[in-house]
């Protein structure tokens, strides 16, 4: 489980395709890896993945996983390349600040950049969901996009709204985002056990 605070933002430095239609990627981060066990969870930019092998270079520390098919045709690690940039978070320990909300690191779709409009305050950006997904986005409820906890500001339809403090723009990968990008989308864990317990 995570909180939605991102604590580093990572650099895939390799992609190598395995067997099975595996994929192991590679990422640089500001993390000691001696504090990185092998087994392990880390949610990037939102996917929560098992560390494969640890080490350090140069000055850096790395970490590998591997993203199984599904996750590569379902979410943004399919398109990940040399370079890509990818906000990084560990799993949450007891006793850990929850300053986000719970945050499972499975995505539930990807949610595409409709509207960005910058302040000197905030940012606002528009998104639309998936179909399925849009009846558990409600207003000042909470999503997850690229493992980024935020509240819903405005919902109409599929389309939804967040505003984005400067902050989170220059420490996170938000702040790279452009009308037409897809982010991961986790929907509040919450939002989806209550829809189930109705339907019931």
């Amino acid at each position: 489980m995570f909180t939605g605070i991102i604590t580093d933002v990572g650099e895939v430095t390799a992609v190598e395709p395995r067997a099975q239609g595996l994929a192991r990627l590679t990422i640089v981060c500001g993390y000691d890896p001696d504090s990185i066990a092998v087994g392990s969870s880390i949610a990037c930019s939102g996917i929560c993945l098992t560390v494969v092998a640890h080490g350090r270079k140069h000055d850096r520390g790395w970490f590998s996983v591997e993203a199984a098919a599904e996750t590569l045709r379902v979410t943004t690690v399919g398109s990940w390349r040399r370079g890509t940039r990818v906000n990084l978070e560990r799993a949450l320990k007891i006793g850990d600040e929850l300053g986000g909300h719970i945050v499972a690191g499975h995505a539930d779709g990807l949610a595409h950049v409709t509207v960005r409009e910058d302040t000197p305050d905030t940012a606002r950006f528009s998104l639309r969901s998936p179909t399925a997904l849009a009846r558990f986005v409600a207003p000042k409820g909470s999503v997850a996009l690229d493992g980024v906890s935020l509240t819903v500001n405005e919902v109409d339809g599929e389309a939804f709204s967040v505003l984005i403090i400067p902050h989170t723009l220059k420490t996170t990968t938000l702040g790279l985002l452009r009308i037409g990008d897809a982010t991961n989308l986790e929907v509040d864990l919450m939002a989806r056990y209550a829809a189930r317990l109705m339907e019931r």
